[in-house]
């Protein structure tokens, strides 16, 4: 269960506004024109996350050549953003999300079994949204490892 709606394609991705790790204004609306793969994660520096966030990193270039660009969200302050970009050399935006407005309006917050326990937390989840701002994947409780290979292989890259 979500405390929202869950996304699906053909959806009008809902847009934001949020800071990223340099301290930056990043608005969804600004990447009209541009397919933009957005992926919510739930807790920098944390090793699945890492993983992700690297796989990510370490695709960027062929994601760039199919003309997709990536955007990392999660609850962390922008500190702790920053202190990750660093640390992995991830040079793609993470964007703040502290109360979680963004999370929810993309049904990527709600219950979740972790390790065998019902908890309210972060969906790790990747949305596809084409030139339009219209969703054209939605995924959702997708796992860390090897997500991004997957990701590339469903959009043929």
């Amino acid at each position: 269960m979500t405390d929202s709606t869950r996304l699906a394609a053909g959806d009008t991705a809902p847009d934001f506004t949020l800071t990223d790790q340099d301290g930056a204004s990043v608005s969804l609306a600004s990447y009209r024109g541009q397919k933009v793969l957005v992926y919510f994660y739930p807790a920098a520096m944390t090793p699945g996350c890492t993983t992700q966030a690297c796989d990510f990193r370490d695709s960027l270039g062929s994601l760039a050549a199919a003309g997709y660009q990536v955007l990392g969200l999660s609850k962390d302050t922008m500190a702790k953003l920053a202190t990750f970009a660093e640390k992995d050399h991830l040079t793609f935006p993470l964007l703040s999300d502290e109360d979680l407005a963004v999370h929810r309006a993309y049904g990527a917050w709600g219950e979740k079994n972790l390790y065998g326990k019902i908890v309210t937390g972060v969906l790790r989840s990747t949305f596809v949204i084409d030139e339009a701002g219209l969703v054209t994947l939605a995924l959702y409780n997708v796992k860390a490892t090897g997500h991004v290979a997957s990701l590339r292989k469903k959009l043929g890259i």
